[in-house]
């Protein structure tokens, strides 16, 4: 994983971890909230960025279920009593996600999510501001991490329809197909 940043935010056995949405329907922000008793950090993604974490979180479990004998204890599929349907909890964004890093502690069989926020715009980041960083780092267990990738896929799929016909986001106030041509 990654250095240690001036400001982390550390959550190492949560109480929640989650991804989910404010807006409707094709105006959606995405947000990963973690939870530890009454400490709670909601950070910003894009859409892309949920799917693409909870496709490699995946691979990654998948991975470790593959070893010889999966030491780990990695389910194949998401424990009931882990599936968290809850809406997000009060949402104040800390900041939006850039580089996501996904990381393996085999000491306590534990998923690492590490998330530091976007640049400035027009900034481009030196190695002293880089040590001044901020860093969102959350462990999971792997049912945890299972019941994460379950409602994340959830949650991306429950946006706009696409057209069956250009396989563009239909729009809740109507859609405009237009079919390239062959």
């Amino acid at each position: 994983m990654t250095d240690v940043p001036a400001h982390l935010h550390a959550f190492d056995w949560p109480d929640r971890v989650v991804i989910g949405t404010l807006g409707r329907p094709g105006a959606r922000t995405f947000y990963l909230q973690v939870r530890t008793g009454e400490q709670i950090m909601s950070i910003a993604l894009e859409k892309e960025q949920s799917a693409l974490l909870a496709m490699k979180v995946d691979e990654v479990l998948d991975q470790l279920r593959a070893v010889e004998g999966n030491p780990y204890s990695v389910p194949t599929g998401t424990p009931v009593e882990l599936v968290d349907n809850d809406p997000l909890d009060a949402v104040q964004e800390q900041f939006r996600a850039g580089t996501i890093g996904i990381g393996w502690d085999p000491t306590t069989a534990q998923l690492i999510i590490e998330a530091q926020p976007l640049p400035a715009e027009g900034v481009e980041p030196d190695e002293d501001e880089a040590a001044e960083s901020e860093m969102l780092r959350v462990r999971i267990p792997v049912g945890a991490a299972r019941a994460f990738t379950q409602r994340t896929r959830e949650i991306v799929d429950a946006g706009r329809p696409l057209c069956t016909l250009c396989g563009q986001p239909i729009d809740p106030d109507g859609h405009t197909c237009i079919i390239p041509e062959f």
